[in-house]
């Protein structure tokens, strides 16, 4: 199953949650991302239970203040 992630081709061998996608991605921080499948914003509470799909593309979202350090740790984090 192909999807896409943050603009990049991703092959996953089985379906998975928005969670595990996190945790596959080993994303520290999942409290401080917003996901967006198909440029619709999910809902936090949703993320254990949304399946990922053939051909969704899913973006990770950070939003912060207080300049690029703060961003260029979490963009490393993706």
């Amino acid at each position: 199953m192909k999807i896409m992630v943050n603009g990049e081709q991703m092959e996953m061998g089985k379906p998975l949650t928005v969670a595990e996608l996190l945790q596959e991605r080993q994303i520290e921080s999942p409290d401080m991302v917003s996901v967006e499948i198909n440029e619709e914003i999910l809902a936090k509470e949703a993320f254990a239970t949304t399946f990922l799909q053939e051909n969704d593309a899913v973006e990770f979202l950070y939003f912060m203040g207080g300049g690029s350090e703060g961003y260029e740790r979490f963009r490393s984090e993706i």
